[in-house]
């Protein structure tokens, strides 16, 4: 099976490597902005992509004749995508039509990554089938691409949400809230936390396991793919702490509305994960048991 992964060099994306690099059921096509930064080289299984452009695309498909794409790469940073807009539409909507298109025209299978921020909070946790009316400029541009995979015409689709995702990878250039965590406590110093935001920390493992679910089985539709743990960001926070041994004292509860952020965040998410569970076999791990995977892989980082 030939799988073209976009943003392997982002967290997920390098999960993603790392799982099928050596698959002998998978010839692996990895595609990202810029040189290979995966932890071994991946030699010719490398194309760069900007994926922004659309005949820079039709060449890669072209090339590697992919069965199944997994699209990972996005502007995910929700506060970047509200001060600018443009940028956000141009890589979180054209280019996933860009994608779309070559994948059209190869008949490949396309797997959509996208995000809790669809939905506007109020009545989480979400099932697939829920309303969504997002919050920001973020989640409407998830929305958009998600409308323009399921209206394209593709043979065969999916759209994989997912929810806070962490994990550690190589050359990352974003940390994300369990990183931040653990490092701002070890500091020591005064930390606010916002204790009115609710979700699902999905670790970037069981992630990318959820995907490749989809991919091998070649399954189609909308599936939530998340840990199964719902907790606050404030117990979050704590739980890392605790976790690693660290002290928690130095943490403030604070409101959303009080830090003053371009993007409007949605309350309460979280998913309901039957759907995945059941057709996919699908078996995310507890928040602890993944974090007990991060540490492991803390240690034995260069």
């Amino acid at each position: 099976m030939r799988i073209l992964i976009t943003g392997s060099n982002g967290l997920l994306g390098q999960k993603l490597v790392s799982a099928l690099r050596n698959d002998p059921e998978v010839a692996l096509i990895a595609t990202s902005r810029g040189a290979d930064r995966t932890p071994q080289p991946l030699g010719d299984r490398y194309h760069a992509l900007d994926i922004t452009d659309a005949q820079q695309v039709q060449q890669v498909f072209q090339d590697s004749q992919p069965e199944v794409v997994i699209h990972t790469a996005a502007m995910t940073n929700v506060d970047a995508c509200e001060l600018d807009p443009e940028a956000c539409q141009l890589q979180n909507v054209k280019a996933t039509a860009n994608l779309v298109e070559a994948a059209k025209a190869l008949g490949s299978h396309f797997i959509l990554l996208s995000t809790d921020f669809i939905f506007d909070g109020l009545n989480g946790p979400y099932k697939e089938e829920d309303q969504a009316a997002p919050l920001s400029i973020y989640g409407q541009s998830k929305l958009e691409a998600e409308h323009l995979v399921m209206r394209s015409g593709l043979e065969r689709w999916a759209i994989a949400r997912t929810i806070i995702v962490y994990g550690i990878a190589q050359g990352l250039s974003r940390s994300n809230v369990v990183l931040w965590a653990k490092s701002a406590l070890e500091k020591g110093q005064p930390i606010t936390v916002v204790d009115d935001q609710w979700r699902m920390p999905t670790l970037a493992e069981d992630l990318a396991d959820g995907c490749i679910r989809i991919a091998k089985r070649g399954a189609t539709g909308i599936y939530h793919l998340s840990g199964p743990d719902g907790m606050s960001i404030l117990e979050l926070v704590y739980r890392v702490g605790k976790f690693f041994g660290l002290d928690t004292s130095v943490v403030s509860p604070i409101k959303s509305d009080s830090l003053g952020q371009p993007a409007k965040r949605p309350p309460r998410t979280g998913f309901i994960l039957d759907k995945a569970r059941n057709d996919l076999g699908y078996a995310s791990r507890g928040f602890e048991e993944g974090l007990a995977i991060l540490e492991k892989q803390l240690v034995v980082r260069p």
